[in-house]
């Protein structure tokens, strides 16, 4: 039910759209405590439509096997399909090459490898590498860790109160620093922030620093190009963008990845092995030892096809409607605070609501079968900066209808008359 992008005109063909869409969605279809399911927990995970569920269970039902090791039909056919979607992922970021592809099982992963593979050869005692405050737990600890472990220091870039980054004090990190690398997020998880990547970038390589840019909840939401960004590193989740769990990738310039010691050893990742020594493999392969998750990068495969089919431009223009729709539905119930405030914003929003705990509320709204999410959502850093313990994050997909936000709002209210708050 692929769409053109000139379906977005006018609000009754966009609406139609939608409709079209939930209808590839299994899982949007269920009743949760005998209502129907609104939700609204996208930057955690998207449900998956039935071309991607159909992609699996035909690789399992017609061509199960290893890849790259076996010359019977099975093998050959799983090999093509597999090595087929590092082509789809380097069209879908605007990669410079399909040799700079690695599957892992997702962003983390993705982060962690170059952490090891690229940091632990390159970074210097005394290097800096550059944070922002409002990083996910997976684009900080393991900078942490080998900031501590070679002898760098981390440097962070502070949010304003209007949820976006200081960009001067960025400036000023890179004329008294000597800084390596800067890893940044393209969205916030938390605050829906979209960061100025471009500019961000530029700073950096005119400093010769490398950049990594976390596309995790970026790349579902509006079109990406690597290339036009400049980034060296980028990273995202494959089933944060319709695609399977355990799925994403690490997509990196490949002289840098030529670079690069691998990350994880053992079988499909070497070239020879003699009785003291081992050669590697080339590019991207180096970096996937052992069996892969041949079913989930396939799906993924699919899950990127489904998103090109409706157009990604069209999908962005989407989720910025919701999001109006989203901000001004909040901003009229009594108690709600909105945290960011961010010009340029996805469709992440979180807030609290007056003296009611996010556990609660979220509790409450899925007894009226809404999906939210409440917690620190690994960003605890941020929280501290924000001056809250959690928080509730309502995040918006091209699938959700009108009717959602207004059974969230609903359901906010619910739970404020619960605790005796609002009428």
């Amino acid at each position: 039910m692929y769409c053109p992008e000139s379906i977005w005109e006018d609000d009754s063909k966009s609406s139609r759209l939608v409709a079209d869409a939930r209808a590839d969605f299994p899982a949007l279809q269920q009743f949760i405590h005998g209502k129907p399911l609104a939700y609204l927990d996208n930057a955690a995970t998207t449900q998956k439509p039935a071309a991607v569920i159909r992609a699996i269970c035909d690789y399992y039902g017609t061509c199960n096997a290893n890849v790259h090791r076996a010359i019977h039909s099975l093998g050959v056919e799983a090999t093509r399909r597999y090595e087929a979607v590092r082509a789809v992922v380097a069209r879908f970021v605007g990669a410079p090459s399909e040799r700079g592809v690695v599957f892992t099982s997702g962003a983390t992963m993705a982060i962690n490898l170059v952490a090891y593979g690229w940091g632990r050869k390159f970074i210097r005692a005394g290097d800096t590498i550059v944070l922002t405050e409002m990083e996910h737990h997976s684009n900080w600890v393991p900078w942490q860790i080998l900031a501590r472990e070679r002898g760098a220091r981390l440097a962070f870039v502070p949010v304003l109160p209007d949820g976006q980054l200081d960009l001067d004090v960025y400036a000023g990190l890179f004329q008294t620093h000597r800084v390596a690398l800067v890893a940044l997020p393209h969205v916030s998880n938390v605050l829906g922030t979209v960061n100025p990547v471009a500019e961000m970038t530029r700073t950096a390589s005119n400093s010769g620093a490398r950049v990594l840019l976390d596309a995790a909840q970026s790349l579902p939401q509006r079109p990406v190009c690597m290339t036009e960004l400049g980034c060296d590193f980028l990273v995202f989740s494959g089933h944060k963008l319709c695609g399977p769990t355990g799925t994403g990738a690490l997509v990196a310039r490949p002289e840098l990845l030529e670079a690069m010691d691998p990350f994880l050893t053992g079988g499909d990742m070497i070239d020879l092995v003699e009785s003291d020594v081992s050669t590697w493999a080339e590019i991207p392969r180096k970096f996937e030892a052992g069996t892969p998750n041949v079913s989930g990068v396939i799906g993924l495969g699919a899950a990127l096809d489904y998103l090109s089919g409706l157009g990604m431009e069209a999908i962005e223009v989407r989720e910025r409607e919701l999001t109006v729709a989203l901000l001004e539905r909040l901003a009229a119930v009594k108690g709600v605070r909105v945290f960011g405030c961010a010009p340029d914003r996805a469709g992440v929003v979180s807030f609290d609501v007056e003296t009611l705990h996010p556990h609660d509320i979220a509790q409450i709204l899925d007894q009226e079968g809404i999906a939210v999410r409440a917690g620190h959502l690994c960003a605890q850093p941020l929280m501290r900066r924000l001056g809250v313990p959690a928080v509730t994050r309502a995040s918006v997909y091209f699938y959700n209808t009108e009717n959602d936000l207004d059974r969230l709002v609903e359901g906010i209210r619910l739970a404020q008359r619960m605790f005796g708050h609002g009428s």
